[in-house]
């Protein structure tokens, strides 16, 4: 989940005038990955969510989003609700930002 602002120019406000009309609603975010958990074939993940083979970022950190007209995964962007899932809490924002802060303080 983001809360994103947008410049007081002509072309942002172009852009902004599309998202909010759900002409534009793709989104790209770049992060770095700082820990990842790897799972073998046939293991569940720490957190029993995933079963591999996969990897888990279990830490990572976003640096950019961007609104794009084609996004690498079509299930993300503008307006995408996190969806209760079994067994998967609905988290709050603050949660997230704890976890961010926690994961600050790994370093």
């Amino acid at each position: 989940m983001a809360e994103v602002e947008f410049d007081e120019d002509e072309k942002s406000e172009l852009i902004f005038q599309k998202v909010k009309n759900g002409t534009l609603k793709g989104v790209s975010v770049g992060y770095k990955i700082g820990i990842i958990e790897e799972v073998t074939q046939g293991k569940v993940s720490s957190d029993g969510r995933f079963v591999g083979p996969c990897e888990v970022a279990r830490q990572w950190m976003p640096y950019e989003i961007s609104i794009v007209s084609v996004p690498a995964d079509a299930t993300v962007g503008v307006g995408r609700k996190l969806e209760q899932q079994e067994n998967i809490p609905q988290e709050t924002l603050s949660y997230f930002e704890a976890q961010l802060q926690v994961n600050r303080n790994k370093k």
